[in-house]
């Protein structure tokens, strides 16, 4: 069957519309200049006229009659006198040309002859990477057009270059990491350091897209944030790739407010990426990274911290609502990681006794638990020297099964001691964060994919990257949440974070007791801890639970006095 040829409005309309569009265009430059004489002389006379009525607003009362006097008496003589209304229209239409004129700077057409240089300079710099003997129409040559190769630029007041588009051959290897970053090396070289610059390459129109970024802010102190329950803002990025915003004051006293694309890491159990790593140099702002998270944990769950740095940073937190435990020894350390591992097992086997009956899951399954560890690597040499279990290690049960019972780990650790992590640690903390300066192949290593973006050498704390599992790479700057205790702290940063503190429920210099109800309900929960694997099996009678917990052998494990090792968990480390 033929088929039937298409309307002429749909085969051709567009190409019509288009052509309509450029007569348009066309029409109104043309109308544009053929009037611009009456737009200045229009534009001369308002002002003249706004004059005028300055003129008289200012005269006092008193000469006002005078001045009406005088304005008669010249138009009387010019009415009077032979040509005179004549030559007061002409007079008065050049006074309106003159006053209506374009009064603005003369904008350069093109770029002056030091900007000319930079280009020319950066042209020739690209032409060994963007050229081969083999090409019989290269794009660079020495001393050829790069007009034709730099086709869009923007200068700054100081001459330096804020925005770029580069034309590359065809064949230059843009896939290949390698090849972009030593372009993008050799860019931010020529058009100045100390700088970061954002790189597009269009791998289909041959084209890289360069763009000076502006610094991120770093007056943004600690405050409540405007995010749904299992959401954690890490700190602040670039608009680029973050449509959403959260409104935020800032400043020295919290006057001003704006909004900031934030990096919004989520948690729970439909969560992709439930654990987080940062690494960063000593002084970068890990420490502040965490003490940000712990704030804004607190709203909604409870956090266990461990200090391996020993230096006393997260004493603020101390006795505070929903602390569990702030442990600076190792011995206090064991304890609590292993009270976790025993606490993400008990909600394991909760949450699948509720799912077997067809019941929602009991309160304090859906309630979140933080772990917080602060340089953890210190603790592995303790461990090691007394011949004791590495707290690493009882992190494997959070780590593989914290998403379903609600359990998070965030782990911060210095670059150079990444070695020391175990492969459990590295393998599930999907979300990372890198603070303070990095070479690239550090970023890469951590991150798992390089930045948009070329690192630099002096950047302020808490000023770093971040990916969250396969995502993209973001700039990232933390907000300022110190050490309210320090003495450097500002008074504006440290009572930011005091009121984000939760009321003191214990003091301080006093040991927190459980009471012997408490302790009989810890016995019973690691009487019924099972291993993980078996969460998915079906329902499992007590009995066989409470035999096999009989079982287990008492030789320092898991397992091995439940209610002593359970009570120790709320005690602080000596």
């Amino acid at each position: 069957m033929a088929r039937r040829p298409l309307p002429r409005i749909l085969s051709n309309g567009s190409a019509r519309l288009v052509r309509s569009r450029e007569l348009a265009r066309t029409a109104a430059d043309s109308a544009t200049d053929v009037l611009h004489p009456l737009i200045t002389i229009t534009r001369g006379l308002r002002r003249l006229a706004s004059a005028g009525r300055r003129r008289w607003a200012d005269t006092p009362k008193d000469r006002r009659g005078a001045l009406l006097f005088l304005v008669a008496s010249v138009v009387l003589v010019v009415a009077l006198a032979p040509y005179g209304p004549l030559l007061a229209v002409i007079t008065l239409m050049a006074a309106a040309a003159w006053q209506g004129r374009d009064r603005g700077p003369a904008v350069p057409e093109g770029p002056d002859a030091t900007q000319i240089q930079r280009l020319k300079y950066l042209y020739e710099a690209l032409v060994p990477y963007f050229s081969t003997p083999e090409d019989p129409e290269p794009l660079y040559a020495h001393g050829g057009d790069w007009e034709k190769s730099l086709s869009e630029y923007e200068f700054d007041g100081t001459g330096r270059l804020t925005h770029l588009v580069i034309a590359y051959p065809a064949y230059f290897t843009d896939g290949e990491p390698e090849s972009r970053a030593r372009i993008e090396h050799l860019i931010a070289a020529k058009s100045g350091r100390g700088r970061e610059y954002h790189f597009v390459w269009d791998e289909e129109g041959n084209q890289l897209t360069v763009r000076v970024l502006a610094p991120l802010p770093t007056d943004i102190a600690a405050q409540p944030f405007v995010t749904a329950p299992g959401e954690t803002v890490l700190g602040f990025t670039d608009p680029i790739r973050v449509q959403r915003t959260l409104p935020l004051t800032h400043g020295a006293h919290g006057e001003e407010q704006r909004d900031v694309p934030p990096v919004v890491w989520r948690t729970g159990i439909r969560s992709t990426e439930p654990h987080l790593l940062a690494a960063g140099q000593p002084g970068s702002g890990t420490s502040t990274l965490l003490r940000s998270i712990a704030l804004q944990a607190l709203h909604h769950g409870d956090v266990v911290i461990v200090d391996g740095g020993g230096t006393g940073e997260y004493a603020c937190l101390t006795g505070r609502d929903g602390v569990l435990a702030v442990e600076c020894g190792l011995t206090g350390a064991l304890t609590s990681l292993e009270w976790a591992a025993h606490e993400t097992e008990r909600r394991l086997i909760a949450a699948n006794r509720a799912h077997q009956a067809g019941d929602p899951p009991p309160e304090d399954t859906r309630r979140p638990l933080w772990l917080l560890l602060d340089r953890p690597s210190a603790f592995t040499h303790l461990a090691a020297a007394d011949g004791r279990t590495d707290p690493q290690t009882l992190l494997q049960v959070p780590l593989r099964h914290g998403r379903p019972a609600n359990v998070t780990v965030v782990v911060a650790e210095q670059l150079d001691a990444l070695d020391t992590l175990i492969d459990p640690v590295r393998q599930h903390t999907r979300a990372r964060v890198v603070l303070g300066p990095a070479t690239a192949e550090q970023l890469r290593t951590v991150l798992g994919a390089p930045p948009h973006t070329t690192p630099v050498d002096q950047v302020p704390p808490g000023r770093g990257f971040a990916r969250l599992g396969a995502g993209p790479v973001h700039r990232l700057q933390v907000p300022a949440t110190p050490d309210p205790y320090d003495d450097a702290t500002s008074d504006v940063h440290r009572q930011a974070v005091l009121d984000l503190l939760p009321p003191r429920t214990t003091p301080a210099d006093e040991e927190p007791q459980l009471l012997e109800t408490e302790r009989a309900d810890a016995a019973v929960m690691l009487a019924e801890s099972v291993r993980p694997e078996k969460v998915a099996m079906e329902k499992v009678p007590a009995g066989a639970v409470a035999a096999e917990a009989e079982e287990r052998p008492a030789n320092g494990s898991a397992g091995a006095e439940p209610a002593a090792g359970q009570a120790a968990v709320a005690e602080p480390s000596s």
